[in-house]
């Protein structure tokens, strides 16, 4: 068993946030606020939901997983939808496309029995799954505005010369869904070997024996990986439509945020 963590030891963590601080105030990189301010905000949601998943824990599996789950993917939705500005719709298309996502992994996690359907296993695996394709969806997006706009002058070009959007986008497709993986694909490659992923390390420290939980790290990895992979892969393929409007013009993005 690991050992509890005493409130004095807690409090010596203001160290821990010091140290950004002051290379922040050295190097005049703006920053501090920004630091203090989010570090002060996660320990402050940590407290909180530590309490809500002691109270969802209690409640019926469907109940307490339904719960949490809709929370999570309403506030990775919002989060991601915001480096989607001027995009039609991009709210309700990112909540489905994680829905979609979260579900699969879900019914391929009880449906190979890998895992019980249970509030202690389903919402902290869940949570990692969609807050991986959150930040996936939200690279794709912001790659996608970057690409769209530096190549818009070969785009334009290619359709003046009648290829369709699809054909004029084929490459920046390719550009954006890779862009939007290579953290997880280099995270794969060095897995256990750069660092002991936190599903694993959590479960050591807890007392399980590490080859149960190297397998839950192989599952939890394995699935990450596939949602990213599908998140980036579908919102790339939805999102870039709409920098073409119904006459196969280029649609100036930058306008639209205005």
């Amino acid at each position: 068993m690991a050992p509890e963590i005493s409130n004095l030891s807690m409090f010596f963590l203001i160290f821990f946030v010091l140290i950004p601080v002051s290379l922040s105030y050295f190097y005049a990189l703006g920053l501090s606020k920004s630091i203090i301010w989010s570090s002060f905000r996660g320990i402050v949601q940590l407290f909180i939901i530590g309490y809500v998943l002691t109270y969802l824990f209690s409640l019926p599996p469907a109940i307490g997983i339904s719960i949490m789950l809709s929370i999570m993917i309403a506030v990775a939705s919002f989060h991601a939808s915001k480096k989607g500005v001027g995009l039609p719709f991009v709210r309700l298309i990112i909540f489905a496309i994680i829905v979609g996502v979260a579900l699969l992994i879900l019914a391929m996690w009880l449906g190979f029995d890998m895992i019980s359907f249970e509030p202690e296993q389903v919402i902290p695996m869940s949570g990692m799954v969609i807050g991986n394709s959150m930040v996936a969806i939200g690279l794709a997006l912001e790659r996608m505005k970057s690409e769209f706009q530096q190549s818009k002058g070969k785009l334009v070009a290619a359709l003046a010369l009648g290829a369709q959007p699809k054909q004029a986008s084929t490459i920046l497709i390719r550009k954006i869904v890779k862009a939007a993986m290579i953290p997880n694909v280099d995270g794969l490659k060095t897995v256990g070997l750069v660092q002991l992923p936190g599903m694993m390390t959590g479960l050591i420290l807890g007392g399980v024996p590490p080859i149960e939980a190297i397998r839950y790290q192989i599952v939890i990895s394995l699935s990450i990986f596939t949602s990213v992979s599908l998140a980036a892969m579908i919102t790339t393929i939805i999102f870039y439509r709409f920098f073409f409007n119904k006459h196969m013009q280029l649609v100036d993005m930058e306008k639209k945020e205005a």
